[in-house]
């Protein structure tokens, strides 16, 4: 069967909404009696603060994708935050909610998104898979527990972090950042992809070639390890600190 294809013809060697059904309902288990456990990957948060944040996030892009909206819905209409005791509730509502709407939804449908580049339903299914996969290894970090992601679904976490979540010519950030002022390959060890990323034309942005170019230094890690570095979750041993550094400060992971 061949791989299915969300918004620019993007293949996906896995099932993006089961994806996000499973980190989610892998989050709350982990969730389950750790609501007090601080968060490692966000500080000054704890679990309960974690679950309330992905609640938000799964009402705010089920509503823009069941109404196809062209820019987010105001605040006045954002949900009261669950009491402690009925959070863990609402979260499964909310994921269950999303997964609903865009399993309905027509992919190539317009609507807001806060990529530049893409504003469509595909952009939002196939980032709320590293939304749902990132926030579920927090959880269960916090509890003590191991949570993995597939090599399969990291890896194109990966590709997606570097095409929407840095400073690029679509989308630079403000203000500017130092450039990368080189080349990095991020090289993934159990899944076959690697990824070039040097300079773009305009000053301090990004841009990344799919492959492994001759004579950059390569950081080669496990796809998911390599995302959770992007996301500055873990530390990996890197060829180029001031490279690595750099390339992490181009990078969105708020």
């Amino acid at each position: 069967m061949a791989p299915a294809c969300y918004g620019r013809q993007v293949p996906l060697h896995f099932d993006p909404l089961r994806a996000i059904a499973e980190h989610s309902s892998g989050l709350a288990m982990a969730a389950e009696g750790h609501l007090r456990e601080p968060v490692e990957g966000c500080p000054g948060w704890r679990v309960a603060d974690l679950v309330r944040h992905v609640t938000e996030v799964h009402w705010f892009w089920a509503t823009i994708v069941e109404e196809l909206l062209q820019e987010p819905p105001p605040e006045s209409r954002r949900p009261a935050p669950a009491p402690d005791g009925q959070l863990l509730d609402a979260f499964r509502a909310g994921a269950d909610r999303m997964v609903t709407a865009l399993a309905a939804a027509d992919q190539d449908a317009r609507c807001w998104t806060w990529a530049p580049a893409q504003q469509d339903v595909a952009f939002v299914v196939r980032h709320q898979v590293q939304e749902a996969a990132v926030h579920h290894w927090d959880a269960a970090r916090a509890a003590g527990i191991e949570a993995s992601i597939d090599p399969q679904e990291a890896a194109d976490a990966v590709d997606e972090f570097l095409t929407f979540s840095v400073s690029s010519e679509a989308d630079p950030a403000d203000p500017p950042r130092p450039a990368l002022g080189g080349r990095l390959v991020l090289s993934c060890s159990d899944w076959q992809a690697a990824w070039t990323v040097q300079d773009g034309a305009a000053p301090g942005t990004l841009v990344h070639l799919r492959g492994a170019q001759a004579g950059a230094p390569v950081l080669s890690a496990r796809a998911a390890d390599l995302l959770l570095w992007l996301y500055r979750r873990v530390e990996l041993p890197v060829p180029d600190q001031g490279l690595a550094s750099r390339l992490r400060d181009l990078c969105f992971t708020d």
